[in-house]
Order: C-alpha cells, then sequence, then structure tokens
C-alpha cells in the first residue's frame, strides 16, 4: 500500500505539530515493517473479504502472518458486531477500502477510508484498529478527520455526503467502539489548518516540535528537537521536583525512550548493511547453549542418571542444575541469538556479518 509523502491519515496529527518533519522524514531509510503491522495488515484483508461474504478464510495469509481460528474469535467477530452497534437496522449503505484525495486543495495528499457509510442524513467514517498496545481515542483524532476532509472532496465518495447534517467518526478497536460525531463546520476548520501545515512543511525553515506525534516518527533519531531534549533532560534534577514537574518528566522520558529505541534501531541497520557508524559497532548477543544433537543428549544424560525430558528436552543450563556438574565435552555448544549494537571500545569482539555477506555472494552467484 503506498503512503503520501506530503500529508496522509496516518502523518496528520505528526505534520499539524510539527510541519518540519516532513523534510527529516524524506531523508530516512524505509523502516522495515513488523510483525504487529504485517498482522494489522491481514485482519484488515480479511475484515474487508468478510463484509463481502466471505466465511472461509484458511490459509489466508500476509508477509509472514496466517490468519488463525483465534484471530476470528478474539478480533473479526467482535469487530463485525460492534459494526452492528453502528448499523443496528442494517440499513446504511457502505463502501470499503476507498481511496481518497484533497485534489488541488492540497495536492499529493491521499490516503484509504476502511469503511466509508451514509445512514440516513449521517455520513459514517469508520477506522479499524486491531493492535491491543496502544488505544486510539476517537474525539479530536487526526485521522479521521483527514480521511473525512479527503472524502468530502473525492468525487467517487462525496455522495456520503450530500445534503448531510452530522459525521459520525468511528474507532473500532475489539473489544471496543469510540464513537464521535461531528460537524462539516468542524471539518472545514480542520482542512484549513491542515492545508497551512503542509504549506509550512514546504518552507526551508519550517518549525519543529516535540510531543506525543514523535512516537511513530520515523525521523527522531536525526531531529534537532529530540536531540535538544536529551541535553535538557541529562541536566535535569530530579529529586528537586514537584509532582506536577515529575509528571511532565515522565512524559518527557517517554518520548526520548522512543527516540533512544529508534537511533539504536537506526544504527544497527546501518551496520548490518555494511554502514560504518563512528565509535560504534555490532556485537553478538550473550549465546545460549543449545543441545548439538538431541538424541545423543538424551542418551548421555540418560546413562548419567536424569531424566532428560519434561515436556520437551531440557536445556544445558537446566542439566548441569540437575547433574550438580559440568556437562561432558561435545554435549552442547553456545549460540548467540543475534547482534547487538555496542561501543566500539566494548571488550566483545565485533560480529562477523556472515549473512548479509553470503546473501551478496549467491545473488552474484545467481548473476552468471
Amino acid at each position: 500500500m503506498s503512503h503520501s509523502t506530503v500529508v496522509g491519515g496516518s502523518t496528520a496529527k505528526r505534520v499539524l505539530a510539527c510541519p518540519g518533519s516532513v523534510a527529516l522524514c524524506a531523508t530516512m531509510p524505509p523502516k522495515p515493517s513488523s510483525t504487529f503491522a504485517d498482522k494489522g495488515t491481514l485482519l484488515h484483508d480479511v475484515i474487508v473479504r468478510a463484509l463481502e461474504g466471505e466465511t472461509d478464510f484458511t490459509g489466508v495469509t500476509y508477509a509472514n502472518e496466517t490468519f488463525t481460528p483465534e484471530m476470528m474469535t478474539n478480533k473479526i467477530q467482535p469487530a463485525l458486531a460492534l459494526l452492528d452497534q453502528v448499523d443496528p437496522e442494517q440499513v446504511m449503505e457502505y463502501v470499503t477500502e476507498a481511496p481518497v484525495t484533497f485534489g488541488s486543495y492540497i495536492p499529493g495528499a491521499f490516503g484509504t477510508v476502511d469503511l466509508l457509510g451514509r445512514r440516513g442524513d449521517t455520513a459514517v467514517v469508520l477506522d479499524w484498529k486491531f493492535g491491543d498496545g496502544v488505544i486510539v481515542e476517537v474525539v479530536e483524532n487526526e485521522q479521521l478527520l483527514f480521511y473525512v476532509a479527503a472524502a468530502m472532496r473525492t468525487p467517487g465518495t462525496a455522495w456520503a455526503f450530500e445534503n448531510i447534517t452530522h459525521i459520525e467518526c468511528v474507532i473500532v478497536q475489539p473489544p471496543f467502539i469510540r464513537r464521535w460525531v461531528i460537524t462539516p463546520k468542524t471539518v472545514r476548520t480542520f482542512e484549513r489548518k491542515l492545508k497551512a501545515a503542509v504549506a509550512a512543511a514546504a518552507q526551508p525553515d519550517a518549525a519543529l516540535s516535540i510531543g506525543a506525534h514523535c512516537r511513530w516518527c520515523a525521523a527522531k533519531p536525526v531531529c534537532p528537537q529530540m536531540t535538544g531534549a536529551v541535553e535538557r533532560a541529562v541536566k535535569t534534577q530530579l529529586s528537586g521536583l514537584d509532582t506536577q514537574a515529575l509528571g511532565t518528566a515522565l512524559e518527557t522520558a517517554e518520548i526520548l525512550q522512543s527516540w533512544i529505541d529508534d537511533l539504536r534501531s537506526l544504527a544497527t541497520r546501518m551496520l548490518e548493511g555494511a554502514c560504518k557508524v563512528p565509535g560504534w559497532k555490532l556485537v553478538a548477543k550473550r549465546p545460549n547453549r543449545k543441545w548439538v544433537n538431541e538424541d545423543v543428549a538424551v542418551a548421555k544424560l540418560v546413562a548419567l542418571g536424569i531424566e532428560p525430558r519434561k515436556s520437551e528436552l531440557i536445556s544445558p543450563a537446566q542439566a548441569e542444575k540437575l547433574l550438580k556438574t559440568k556437562l561432558p565435552d561435545g554435549l552442547a555448544i553456545a549460540v548467540s541469538s543475534g547482534n547487538t549494537l555496542a561501543a566500539a571500545d566494548d571488550p566483545r569482539p565485533e560480529a562477523v556479518l556472515l549473512g548479509a555477506q553470503l546473501s551478496a555472494a549467491l545473488s552474484k552467484l545467481g548473476a552468471i
């Protein structure tokens, strides 16, 4: 799915609060997808197909995620039941996955509405949220306001807003539903602010600002405002703060931790891609021992007088705890679970990136 590089539903909040982030984000390499994002895409696909009348989703996949009966029970069925609360009499006309755009009003701004409907004199714009970690509020939700404003300006979706008096914005996040009723006047006010923010973002001195909108910003690792926040936080004496200031400091800490995580992730990706980061390297994570050959290990441990299996073969560390002595040589080997970022003067040896080198070599062989 393509995303607007100007402003889209998922970035509207950030662009409104921090116009300067648009140019910064344009300099960043694309972030890899995640299990959570892939699972969300899979569930969006399934619920659209369910609304179209499909009932069998066996084997439906997206990336490395496969639809399961638990997903049907915990996500899809509750989401469909919550939709019935929006349209209890089953009279709403609706479309799913509707592409919307601002046209010449904000060139390059576009998105996709999960569900757009019309019920009497009320238009309905609904967004599915299948994540569990972050509760998404609906009131003053910039993503939904973006979709409403764009849908009102899109010829293919304008039918839902003809002569309406109210617009209902809906977040369905099983097991919860959140609803917010607004008027067209609210939408017009929002789109004027959005147009001004996009215009500001195009300026070379576009303002940067830190806040809750930073959470999903790809440019956190290189943002001057985030760097400044780190410097200020280091100098702050927490011991003398009152409770109000402490609460503010904790909010800042959340933002800083997100920045730190993204900064380390970016550096790791660069090092894995053979880009040097002065003063830093990748080292192997602490290795965990694994059996060289499970069948041989079972036979040997039985001979040593312990039961090696519970629900599965016990680990080398558990075996040594039972034996109260070290294992015989050759039974187990230490295997690292991956690489981690470390300062260049860390005593651990630098990791050898055989995987990247091997992939490159194989790709060259395939081209011969």
